[in-house]
Order: structure tokens, then C-alpha cells, then sequence
């Protein structure tokens, strides 16, 4: 299965050149790497990147992350997958940017 990670330029630009991140402020903070489902992204987006521009969707395969992923409940009850280990630069299947449109994110085919 296909999950989904958004960086902001400085925080993609940090995990090119380590191979590895622990992941954003709020990852750091709650000590996993939040990650959304095809179902979910958009609404990750819109909620805590709404008025941002230049960010990173990055698909991650649930296969290469191992007991690592765990899915729990979060935002209206939903189960969410949360890495709790470093995310690396071999789990991330492609990047690609994710521009800011005049209706919101301009997602790629899910």
C-alpha cells in the first residue's frame, strides 16, 4: 500500500541530502513521522498546509517500512500510519512537488 508524507522545501531539502529523517517539527514533537493515506492527503494538506506553496508529496510503500508503521486513530476517529522510526530515502517509492492552485493543492493522480 501507497502512503503519503508532505515536507515543506526546507525540510525535503534536508532529507535528500541525509537519506533519512526523523521528519518534521510536529513528527519530532510527537515522536513518529505522520503519515496519510490516498484518502487522506488532501485533507492533511488543506488542514495544516493551506496557505503554503512549494511542498513535497512523497509515496511511501507501507511494505518497506515493517512493523515500523503503525495505524492509529486519529483526526474524526480515522486510522492514520505513523512511523515510529526514521523515514528513509529507500521507503520513498517518488517525490513529487505539490504547487499551491487557486482551488488548493494541485494533487498528482492518487
Amino acid at each position: 500500500m501507497i502512503v503519503y508524507k508532505i515536507f515543506r522545501t526546507d525540510e525535503q531539502a534536508a532529507f535528500e541530502a541525509a537519506g533519512r529523517t526523523a521528519g518534521a517539527p510536529i513528527d519530532l514533537q510527537d515522536g513518529y513521522v505522520h503519515m496519510s493515506t490516498a484518502e487522506q492527503v488532501k485533507e492533511t494538506a488543506a488542514k495544516h498546509f493551506a496557505a503554503e506553496d512549494n511542498l513535497y508529496l512523497l509515496a511511501i510503500e507501507t511494505d518497506r517500512l515493517g512493523d515500523d508503521v503503525k495505524w492509529e486513530v486519529s483526526r474524526g476517529g480515522a486510522e492514520f500510519p505513523h512511523l515510529y522510526r526514521d523515514l528513509l530515502a529507500s521507503d520513498v517509492v517518488w517525490t513529487q512537488a505539490l504547487k499551491l492552485g487557486p482551488n488548493g493543492h494541485e494533487f498528482p493522480e492518487l
